[in-house]
């Protein structure tokens, strides 16, 4: 019991030396509270989101993408209409044999 006693004595005075080596905090003052630089922060991440994907809706704007895509989309849609009627024709024709 003796152990016990010495050691928890040892352990307490451990901590309360440790506790004198921490460096105080400096008292700093505030204007805004966390909330606010929360806030601030978060508005500042999506502000930059935003202007970043503005920038790339321009740059492709600049590249006339939006032409191209239409132009290759006619051209498939073209290409896939012609060959789904030969395909209907052929199920057609095997479906109802002709005589």
């Amino acid at each position: 019991m003796n152990k016990t006693l010495i050691i928890a004595v040892m352990v307490t005075l451990l901590a309360l030396s440790a506790e004198s080596f921490r460096m105080p905090r400096q008292a700093v003052e505030e204007e805004a509270g966390s909330l606010t630089k929360i806030t601030d922060t978060i508005k500042s991440y999506y502000d930059g989101s935003v202007n970043t994907a503005s920038g790339y809706i321009d740059n492709i704007r600049g590249m006339k993408l939006e032409e191209k895509v239409k132009g290759i989309y006619e051209d498939t849609t073209l290409v896939v209409s012609t060959y789904f009627g030969i395909v209907q024709d052929q199920m057609y024709f095997i479906l109802y044999p002709q005589q």
